[in-house]
């Protein structure tokens, strides 16, 4: 190699640092970001689904919420919450009419395989 080829990949390796340094920053921030969305109930984090029930009736739909073994206090609220956003994405409302709702008794919740399920109906305003 001739002194100015090497001069030349000398010079470039700050900026090449330089670029991988802010491509991984940008890779953490990205990531980060996602998790400091997520609501902790409880002191715990609970994975929740909510989907309509019947393609046709999109007002009525159900949670499921896990691990309730982390905290059952915990899984209801995080139903509650999962229910109140699904309302309000598809009506706009967050007034829900609960056929197996969050505050029922513990032995009336249906819990299997260390998931809660609540179902509800959303009530347009």
């Amino acid at each position: 190699m001739t002194k100015t080829k090497t001069r030349a990949l000398t010079d470039m390796r700050p900026a090449m640092w330089t670029a991988l340094l802010l491509i991984a920053v940008l890779l953490l921030t990205a990531c980060n970001g996602r998790r400091s969305e997520r609501v902790a109930f409880d002191g715990q984090f609970f994975r929740a689904n909510a989907s309509k029930v019947d393609r046709r009736q999109r007002e009525q739909f159900e949670v499921t919420v896990s691990p309730v073994s982390a905290s059952l206090d915990g899984a209801r609220e995080a139903g509650r919450y999962e229910a109140i956003r699904y309302c309000i994405q598809e009506y706009g409302s967050s007034d829900i009419e609960w056929a197996e709702g969050p505050d029922a008794e513990d032995g009336t919740l249906r819990i299997s395989n260390d998931r809660l399920l609540l179902r509800g109906t959303c009530t347009p305003a």
